[in-house]
């Protein structure tokens, strides 16, 4: 039996130990996800899910645990050195790419994720054929904009930009970091089905946190509430098709958090 792609093994974040202000962001947190399974992952304000994202990408080194990708471990690696197999999208549409470069090439160095730099060669004519049919399928006209700098573009249309980067070097996770957040209903319908597509393609393991219920609840294929660092339900098959708002709000309740924003349950992304 293969590894799973991520694995969490007692993974512990503490910040400022032993001092007054200590806080433990994730408590001994146990994880698996399996390649091409879909996780949605809610929680209330400080439940942990950022801080198990930044785990998970190298940004922040456990306290203690281990996590590991493929069956590697990779909990002493910092995130540029597991940029080959981990993509992440943030919830701020100008995090992840440069703005002042041209939209070709922040697509050339999303095509070299995980490689050494060294010098950059120029976009051939298969690679920038390739960029333009990937930028085809979110139908923004961004094909035949591929010289335009990314910072001239809306957040919907940079955000769509972002998620192209992560595919094209197929990860083995892929991490999203409330990054509907930031858009307008429409735009953010469009780039979760941009996700959803992207994540039958590349067949990564995804963890997915979201304030919006009814997206947790519309796509992938379990569901995992988080409290104060810990995991405290995970609901996954005929369970998760029968979810409703109501149903996991109350499961956020139960557990202990608290839904301050009353639009959750009618599916709006809090801001």
């Amino acid at each position: 039996m293969s590894a799973p792609a991520l694995a969490l093994s007692g993974v512990r974040l503490v910040h400022n130990p032993g001092r007054s202000d200590e806080v433990v962001a994730l408590h001994g947190l146990d994880l698996e996800v399996a390649r091409g399974e879909f996780v949605t992952v809610v929680g209330s304000n400080g439940a942990g899910k950022s801080s198990m994202v930044s785990v998970v990408s190298g940004a922040t080194r456990p306290t203690t645990g281990r996590v590991r990708i493929d069956g590697r471990d990779v909990t002493r690696l910092p995130a540029h050195r597991r940029a080959g197999s981990v993509a992440r999208v943030f919830d701020d549409p100008r995090t992840g790419t440069a703005p002042e470069l041209s939209i070709e090439d922040n697509l050339a160095l999303a095509a070299r994720r995980g490689r050494r730099r060294g010098l950059r060669r120029a976009v051939g004519p298969k690679q920038r054929a390739e960029f333009r049919e990937r930028l085809a399928e979110l139908g923004l006209g961004l094909e035949d904009r591929m010289q335009d700098p990314v910072g001239l573009l809306s957040a919907g249309q940079r955000q769509s930009v972002t998620m192209v980067m992560a595919g094209l070097v197929a990860p083995s996770v892929l991490l999203l970091d409330e990054h509907l957040a930031a858009l307008d209903p429409a735009t953010a319908a469009r780039v979760l089905r941009l996700t959803c597509a992207l994540a039958e393609r590349t067949e990564a393991a995804v963890l997915m946190v979201t304030h919006n219920m009814q997206h947790a609840i519309d796509v992938g294929d379990r569901l995992m509430v988080m409290d104060r660092g810990r995991l405290v339900a995970d609901v996954r098959g005929p369970r998760k098709e029968q979810l409703t708002v109501d149903a996991v709000v109350d499961l956020i309740t139960t557990a202990g958090g608290v839904v301050a924003d009353r639009s959750l349950l009618a599916g709006t992304e809090e801001r």
